[in-house]
């Protein structure tokens, strides 16, 4: 028996979740940057999963009551989650982004989706279709066009500096982060799992707040600081992670990791749009190039080695 054709906004929806986080996400880096010289790293960290948290708990507790057994049965996938994708990488890239230049921190940024295909590939034997590695060369390029400003000799104006590694440290704890998503069971409760998640992740970053706190760091806070710590709080981090989360399982974490290359593509409509920056021919030139990508990489259906992971066939692969 066919299966009923599904409506305009249910088709709609995983493209939602697939372009929505990027643009939370570019948000969040312009945040960082503007409120790195008022709010200390792991204040801005911890208060954006306190924020989180306090918004999804009440939403995610009877989730979390049902899938609790569930837990404990995928407590050290979820552990690994919370701690790479959540605690690590929020409080690295915000460490990161006091010392390195926004386009040392785009680079760096646009390794994500090919850390995630080398890592699948090496620990998991997954294959990408050829349409999602001409998708990813083409939105690598479309990524270094815009950071390169249409100028490749640029390459030789870039300085490395502490904050390099370790944004590029964030970057890796990302790539596994999605990685190990897709091995969650799908069943799970996505808002109960990511509130988990959050909470893990609270616990993780509260004796790097108190050492930061123990020394020199203060915050100083502002009507201008308050109000971006309360958008990382909410976009970036319940928005963005609960639709990052569905836009994994629906198109693998190859593919959806590949929508992070639209991050500098929404950083440069935002400069624009706030902060009145001129656009020019190379951001058209990059912003195609990111979109054939992502197109491609869309063509044909993914694949992976046969084989189980973790002693169990990785969920969304059958």
């Amino acid at each position: 028996m066919p299966k009923p054709a599904l409506s305009l906004t249910a088709r709609m929806l995983p493209w939602a979740a697939l372009l929505l986080p990027p643009l939370f996400w570019a948000g969040n880096f312009i945040a960082g940057r503007a409120m790195r010289d008022t709010v200390t790293p792991m204040t801005l960290a911890l208060g954006r999963w306190l924020i989180a948290l306090a918004c999804l708990l009440p939403f995610a507790w009877r989730g979390m009551r049902r899938d609790a057994r569930r837990y404990l049965a995928h407590r050290w996938l979820i552990l690994g989650t919370a701690v790479t994708g959540v605690a690590a990488f929020s409080s690295l890239v915000y460490v990161g982004l006091h010392t390195t230049s926004a386009s040392n921190g785009l680079l760096l940024n646009s390794l994500i989706p090919l850390l995630i295909v080398l890592a699948g590939a090496v620990f998991y034997g997954h294959r990408l279709t050829a349409g999602q590695g001409v998708g990813l060369l083409l939105s690598c390029a479309g990524v270094l066009t815009l950071v390169l400003q249409g100028n490749w000799t640029h390459w030789r104006q870039v300085t490395l500096v502490p904050g390099d590694a370790i944004l590029l440290v964030a970057m890796v704890c990302f790539s596994f982060y999605t990685l190990w998503l897709r091995q969650l069971p799908p069943e799970l409760d996505r808002i109960g799992l990511t509130a988990l998640q959050i909470a893990i992740a609270i616990v993780v970053l509260l004796p790097f707040w108190v050492a930061e706190h123990a020394g020199a760091a203060r915050t100083d806070w502002t009507p201008a600081s308050a109000a971006a710590l309360l958008y990382v709080g909410l976009f970036p981090s319940v928005g963005a992670y609960l639709l990052y989360m569905r836009a994994v399982q629906h198109f693998g974490p190859a593919r959806a990791g590949l929508s992070i290359h639209l991050i500098p593509v929404f950083g440069v409509v935002l400069s624009a749009l706030l902060l009145h920056e001129q656009l020019h021919a190379f951001h058209a030139v990059g912003i195609a190039a990111i979109a054939g990508g992502l197109v491609c990489s869309s063509l044909g259906p993914a694949r992976r080695a046969p084989g189980r992971v973790q002693g169990r066939q990785e969920p969304g692969n059958t």
